[in-house]
C-alpha cells in the first residue's frame, strides 16, 4: 500500500497537490478536519468524545484523533493507499500513527514536504482569502500565528520522518504542474 504524508506550512499548496496525487494514484484522502466533521455530524462515539473535549475548550487528545484515522483506514483496507493531509501535526501523532498502522501491517511510504519561502506563503494566503472566505486567511496577525504554530509544533515532524529516511523535500514554488511533476517523481519510487 502506498501511504503518503503530504506536508508543508499553511499556503504551501497541499490542498491543490493532494487532489492531483489522489487522482493519479487513486489514494484515499485522510484529513483530520474531514474526519472531525464526519464523526461530529454522525454523532459517533469518537465524535461524542471529541465534542466533550471541544466543549471544554480543550484540544482533542491524540488517541481520539488516531481512533478516527484508524476507523477511516479500516473502512478502506482494499484501496491502493492513503494520503495524510495536515496530519500528523506533532511528533507524538506521527509516532502514534506509525504504531496504529503497524497493527494493520501498514506503514508510511514517505513524506512529501512542500518547501515555500515565508513571503510567498503570505502572498498565497492573502490571494486565497479573496475566494476562501476563511477569516484566518485575511488577517496578518492570524497568518503570522499560523506560520509560527507550524514552525514550532508541526515542522519537527519532518525530523521524525528524516530519521526514518522517509523525508522528501519538494520545491513548492512554480506552476502547479511543475510542482506536481516533482511530487510524482518522488512518489513513483516510494516503496509500496
Amino acid at each position: 500500500m502506498l501511504n503518503i504524508v503530504l506536508f508543508g506550512p499553511p499556503g504551501a499548496g497541499k490542498g491543490t497537490q493532494s487532489e492531483n496525487i489522489i487522482e493519479k494514484y487513486q489514494l484515499v484522502h485522510i484529513s483530520t478536519g474531514d474526519l472531525f466533521r464526519k464523526h461530529l455530524g454522525e454523532g459517533t462515539e469518537l465524535g461524542k468524545l471529541a465534542q466533550g473535549f471541544m466543549d471544554q475548550g480543550k484540544l482533542v487528545p491524540d488517541e481520539v484523533v488516531i481512533g478516527m484515522v484508524e476507523d477511516k483506514i479500516q473502512e478502506n483496507l482494499d484501496v491502493p493507499g492513503f494520503i495524510f493531509d495536515g496530519f500528523p501535526r506533532t511528533v507524538n501523532q506521527a509516532d502514534a500513527l506509525d504504531k496504529m498502522l503497524a497493527k494493520h501491517d501498514l506503514s508510511i511510504s514517505g513524506m512529501v514536504a512542500l518547501e515555500v519561502p515565508e513571503d510567498e506563503l503570505r502572498a498565497r494566503i492573502k490571494e486565497r482569502a479573496k475566494t476562501s472566505g476563511r477569516v484566518d486567511d485575511q488577517d496578518d496577525d492570524k497568518i503570522t500565528t499560523r506560520i509560527k504554530v507550524y514552525q514550532d509544533e508541526t515542522a519537527p515532524v519532518a525530523g521524525y520522518y528524516k530519521a526514518q529516511s522517509k523525508f522528501n523535500s519538494i520545491n513548492g514554488v512554480g506552476s502547479i504542474s511543475e510542482i506536481f511533476d516533482q511530487i510524482a517523481g518522488v512518489v513513483d519510487v516510494l516503496p509500496v
